[in-house]
């Protein structure tokens, strides 16, 4: 390979590996607001969430906590509206007692 120095770099956002010959120079993470993409660094406060999500302000962080919870909130009351669906399913499907057993209400005579 001319002129290439092969490595390969962990992504922090994805946690995969990546060839960095075949992508675009990315910025550093902590460079700019994660939410409103203003500069960070001069020495001033950089408010992190998740571990690796960089906000220059607690509003800017708290902003993308509600929208984070919003989302998670509808993600879980669409799995619980599945769920419920399913199992309102699997009863309307499966055998009910009374539907597989009816009652004949009639003698019957057996003779020797």
């Amino acid at each position: 390979m001319s002129g290439f120095t092969r490595f390969s770099v962990l992504s922090p956002r994805s946690r995969r590996f990546y060839e960095a010959r075949f992508e675009e120079p990315q910025p550093h993470f902590l460079e700019s607001c994660f939410l409103c993409k203003k500069p960070l660094g001069c020495n001033k406060d950089i408010f992190m969430y998740r571990g690796d999500t960089p906000f220059c302000s607690e509003e800017c962080r708290q902003e993308q906590i509600d929208t984070d919870e919003a989302k998670e909130k509808k993600w879980n009351l669409t799995s619980s509206v599945k769920a419920l669906r399913k199992k309102q399913q699997r009863e309307s499907t499966s055998p009910n007692k009374t539907q597989d057993y009816p009652f004949r209400t009639s003698t019957i005579a057996a003779a020797s």
